[in-house]
């Protein structure tokens, strides 16, 4: 076992110290003690998410993640879920996109249980038949609910535009026709080929010492197949740009969705697109688009783009609803924003408040274990080391208003954005 002490911020105390915990069968793990509190969060995730159903049968990882904790080994559900209520043990799995993840909370004393309850969920799920109706059912019922919302609708209709006949472009809760077909021959087919040891990715935070964890790596996780069987998702750049849908729905907002191609994450630009964004519409109310689009016009009530960042893909996002008759001028804001961000970049004044904003928030991120997880997690899957938690602001500081210049005119120099709109927009 080997610990690497890593300054990040005085506020960031609780994610200042991370030991990279490999246990006597090589199941790595990274730890924030913290002994304040007799309380454990570990987190995990594997790659294999939504992008491995059946073609046929898009949704089946999201019913696996949702079936993981309703029965397991001798336990059905019922008396699994007691297990965990009569301990105050909090534990979920959930299926994204690229990867299947999980996490499980306890207070210290009860860890036994835990821990033995969450090797059971990934080693022996029953995939009983009375849950798997309730949660098909549930999952029918959250489908036909997205039938008639307009955020659902512009969201899928816009994944499904930008990467068709990819996995990235079918629905991760799927649709009607394939919940229904999903069987339990489906689910223990895809546990088996995902649920393995070769992409785990492990975060822990808590009150737990490195020795005491590593026998509990092994014991938890030691058992799965050392290899996944993933089919490889290919390499895809969004498609429809330029291309405008209009979902009719009789709304009085019309809600939109924009994107255009992005970045991977290990694209040496990533940072720097990572800013851009941020003056662009990250989520501040300083940034242009809000400032464009609500400040001085009224059109919306929030507005903002974002960057997603894909195994196979990278995008970028936006999105904001607006009344019908002003859907058309909100668009022509947007896109005329997004055209001056590639031909001029960002000012200098503007860099020096992102960096600011960026560099100061980020102890932010630390403030609680689940959150310390969290992010420990999503640093492992962006293929970083500890050591990122001490350059990530470095990293930040250093990019120039020439790396923004360059990285605008590569991502809008040419913003044919994909566009779905959703409502009675008029004029569009």
């Amino acid at each position: 076992m080997t610990a690497a002490l890593l300054s990040v911020t005085p506020v960031a105390e609780a994610a200042s110290r991370v030991e990279r915990v490999i246990s006597p069968g090589g199941i790595e793990a990274w730890l924030v003690r913290q002994t304040h509190l007799p309380i454990i969060a570990l987190d995990f995730s594997m790659r294999g998410g939504a992008a491995q159903d059946p073609p046929d049968r898009p949704g089946t990882a999201n019913i696996l993640a949702a079936m993981l904790d309703e029965g397991a080994g001798e336990l059905d559900g019922e008396t699994f879920s007691k297990r965990l209520e009569d301990r105050a043990i909090e534990m979920t799995f959930a299926a994204g996109r690229d990867a299947l993840s999980g996490s499980v909370r306890m207070l210290s004393e009860h860890q036994t249980d835990a821990f033995a309850l969450l090797k059971l969920a990934l080693r022996q799920p029953r995939f009983d038949a009375a849950p798997l109706e309730r949660i098909r059912q549930s999952a029918l019922a959250n489908i036909r609910r997205a039938s008639t919302n307009p955020n659902a609708i512009a969201n899928e209709t816009f994944w499904a535009t930008a990467f068709p006949g990819h996995p990235y472009g079918h629905r991760t809760v799927g649709t009607a026709e394939s919940v229904q077909a999903i069987t339990r021959d489906d689910l223990v087919a895809l546990h088996r080929r995902i649920v393995a040891r070769q992409h785990l990715k492990i975060a822990v935070v808590g009150d737990i010492t490195a020795e005491a964890l590593a026998v509990v790596l092994d014991d938890v996780f030691a058992d799965l197949p050392a290899r996944a069987e993933l089919t490889p998702v290919p390499q895809v750049t969004l498609a429809g740009a330029g291309e405008r849908r209009v979902i009719a729905l009789d709304v009085p907002q019309t809600v939109i969705s924009f994107g255009l191609a992005g970045l991977k994450r290990d694209d040496p630009d990533f940072i720097a697109a990572f800013v851009m964004n941020h003056i662009l519409g990250g989520g501040s109310l300083s940034s242009r688009l809000y400032t464009e689009v609500r400040e001085k016009r009224g059109l919306a009530y929030s507005i903002s783009s974002g960057l997603a960042a894909f195994d196979a893909a990278g995008v970028m996002t936006g999105g904001t609803s607006t009344r019908n008759d002003r859907a058309a001028e909100s668009l022509a804001v947007i896109e005329a924003e997004l055209a001056r961000m590639g031909a001029d970049g960002p000012t200098e004044a503007e860099l020096d408040q992102a960096k600011r904003y960026l560099i100061g928030s980020w102890a932010l991120r630390f403030e609680t274990s689940n959150a310390i997880a969290s992010n420990l997690i999503r640093i492992q899957l962006d293929g970083f080391g500890p050591d990122y938690l001490d350059r990530r602001n470095g990293l930040i500081q250093a990019v120039t208003i020439d790396d923004l210049r360059r990285v605008a005119k590569r991502l809008l120099g040419d913003p044919r954005l994909l566009v779905v709109a959703v409502g009675r927009p008029i004029g569009f």
